[in-house]
């Protein structure tokens, strides 16, 4: 086993985990988002539908993180 190999070993690793830890702020952001919705409807329970849809639209773009970080594991961890 020479220090190539190990390299390769180790870069491939760096991906998963990059990909892990890039995960975690989105998944942060939709407790969040859904969080702040249900304090809004306890509220307010006449927004519910209105709150509701903002939330679907919060949960898109949230979720718009972990797309852009799988997609850079892909690209920067098989080269």
């Amino acid at each position: 086993m020479d220090a190539t190999t190990v390299l390769a070993d180790v870069t491939g690793s760096i991906a998963t985990v990059g990909y892990g830890l890039a995960a975690i702020g989105p998944a942060i952001g939709v407790g969040i988002v859904v969080g702040k919705t249900i304090e809004g409807v306890a509220r307010q329970p006449e927004l519910a539908g209105r709150l509701q849809v903002l939330m679907w639209i919060g949960i898109a773009f949230t979720e718009a993180l972990a797309f852009i970080g799988i997609a850079t594991a892909f690209i920067f961890g098989y080269n």
